[in-house]
């Protein structure tokens, strides 16, 4: 008797109503693939080089110096060296005065950055308009905080002359994009450069942007992880230094992406007290603080990197000159094989369409699962190349029409990409025998 009346007690769900729907992820999938199948993985985003000497020594001298308080908690919203370079960095980014303590906070990753902000910022109701394609944690933390979100995506627009698309060719239609605001919108979250494309926001699609928040008295979540990753001599604008944007933007960053360290977990959010006053709330009863020691090494990443601003010497200045080489060659063996790659503006990314290689994979009518989906599984499985499918960042709504693309990460070990060809020039061989 008493075993069924407990039995009868469990019976209730357990399962908080707001992680319904947001249980599945790709990467959780496509990551268990890429470790049982691949001989080359250019699917998730991180480096396989090391990170820089300066970071590496700093973090042994924080961990091996005197200092044994570096062990120990350190101020709650951020190790005080570290938001104080922050602060002073980005004075000089933005152009004004910042308060270390009020105007920036560290978080683990630019992940738990986001998190704070869709969950201090937005309430039940609340509508968050997204730019598609999109990293994909966007959507299920906008649900868990009780909003809706709401799609735009950047559309292509192929040259006509045959050259390769670059990812500045996909673009947001103006109307389409003043369409999605209204007075239940909130917010609007920004990736510039952007994952997956690799597509660096122009001062004018920015002012657009820009324009409609100030008009509808909106916020913007503006994820800048890849900030120093842009080439061919593009520029990162920052959209908190256009008119109006400073009160109504959080700028998130991340070591991470900067200093290629992404084990490390250290991000920051920027921006206005009155908005990072609600992210301390949510902070200080999540994970309250960040590992004291990977914060000391980042702030003395930064206070050399403080030093050589600009000068030819700076990490952010190689970075993205070794990242662009890597880019082109991917994007010349890629293009080699008949896979038409999009050239990126910044990041680690880009998207290839893999049309010319669909008679390898055959389609399956009616079925749920996208097509680059399958594709991306059928190649890991048979050729032992991983990367992710495109559709992965797109809504529900949207993702059966971009579903002839896949991403590769490049921020990679030449020697790692060389394998990654040899793999495509072999299939490419194959298929014209």
């Amino acid at each position: 008797f008493i075993f069924h009346s407990l039995q009868a007690k469990m019976s209730r769900p357990v399962q908080a109503r707001r992680l319904e729907g947001i249980d599945k992820n790709i990467w959780v999938e496509f990551v268990k693939l890429a470790a049982t199948y691949s001989k080359v993985n250019l699917g998730q985003g991180f480096p396989d080089f090391p990170a820089p000497d300066f970071l590496r020594e700093a973090l042994t001298r924080a961990l091996s110096g005197g200092n044994h308080m570096l062990h120990q908690y350190t101020r709650a919203f951020g190790h005080p060296p570290l938001v104080k370079v922050l602060a002073q960095f980005f004075e000089k980014l933005l152009g004004r005065d910042l308060d270390p303590m009020t105007n920036v906070m560290v978080t683990v990753g630019a992940y738990q950055a986001l998190f704070c902000c869709f969950q201090a910022l937005v309430d039940e109701g609340d509508e968050v308009i997204i730019i598609e394609p999109f990293f994909d944690c966007y959507e299920p933390m906008v649900k868990m905080a009780g909003g809706t979100p709401v799609f735009v995506p950047l559309r292509p627009n192929p040259p006509k002359d045959g050259k390769l698309m670059s990812s500045a060719d996909w673009q947001l239609d103006p109307a389409e994009l003043a369409s999605k605001f209204s007075e239940r919108t909130k917010a609007i979250v920004l990736n510039s450069p952007n994952n997956p494309l690799g597509k660096v926001f122009s001062r004018g699609e920015l002012g657009l942007i820009a324009e409609l928040c100030v008009k509808h008295d909106v916020l913007c979540i503006s994820d800048e992880v890849y900030e120093w990753l842009v080439y061919d001599g593009k520029q990162h604008i920052r959209i908190a230094s256009l008119q109006g944007m400073w009160e109504r933007t959080v700028i998130i960053g991340s070591a991470g992406k900067t200093f290629s360290a992404t084990g490390w977990k250290v991000g920051w959010a920027v921006g206005p007290d009155r908005l990072l006053q609600h992210l301390r709330t949510v902070h200080q009863n999540s994970v309250y603080h960040c590992a004291t020691i990977a914060q000391e090494a980042v702030a003395q990443g930064f206070q050399r990197e403080l030093m050589l601003y600009g000068k030819p010497e700076s990490y952010f200045v190689q970075l993205p000159k070794e990242l662009q080489q890597k880019r082109d060659w991917l994007v010349q063996s890629l293009d080699g094989v008949g896979m038409k790659p999009i050239i990126p503006e910044g990041t680690y990314f880009l998207v290839a369409d893999i049309s010319p290689f669909k008679s390898d994979v055959p389609d399956v009518p009616n079925s749920d699962e996208p097509y680059d989906s399958r594709f991306a599984k059928w190649m890991v499985k048979n050729k032992g190349l991983a990367a992710i499918p495109l559709s992965a960042f797109y809504s529900e709504a949207h993702k059966n029409n971009y579903t002839n693309f896949i991403r590769f990460c490049f921020a990679k070990e030449e020697a790692t990409l060389k394998a990654a060809s040899d793999i495509l020039q072999k299939w490419k061989q194959e298929k014209t025998s």
